[in-house]
């Protein structure tokens, strides 16, 4: 039993190993002068901005992304699902029936708190 753990140890200590040998090449092999001029310059689009750079959005922006993800990352367990289906049986579609109802519960609801409109 306990060689099953090491065989564990081994691959943290590996990926700690490789995490820090990434980090230590890319520290040998960095520019060691310090950028001035036009490289430390904002770049944006390749034009010089005109006025205040930082503008605040509507929070409304942030809460279409978060739906977004929402329900982009949630279709990604429907895929699977949808491949295996014929295998998995009359509980998995149950299942499924309550997830995709939970989705269509959380999309009335940002539906009915006004999340969808743009303006």
């Amino acid at each position: 039993m306990l060689q099953q753990y090491g065989i564990i140890a081994i691959f943290l200590v590996g990926g700690a190993a490789t995490a820090i040998a990434a980090l230590a090449t890319n520290w040998l092999l960095r520019p060691k002068e310090r950028a001035v001029g036009d490289k430390v310059a904002t770049y944006e689009c390749g034009l010089e901005t005109q006025g205040p750079t930082w503008v605040q959005f509507k929070i409304s922006y942030f809460l279409y992304a978060l739906v977004f993800l929402l329900f982009d990352v949630e279709t990604v367990f429907l895929y699977p699902w949808a491949v295996r289906f014929q295998v998995l049986g009359l509980f998995a579609f149950i299942e499924m029936i309550i997830f995709i109802g939970i989705l269509v519960i959380g999309l009335w609801y940002a539906w009915k708190e006004g999340a969808l409109k743009w303006l």
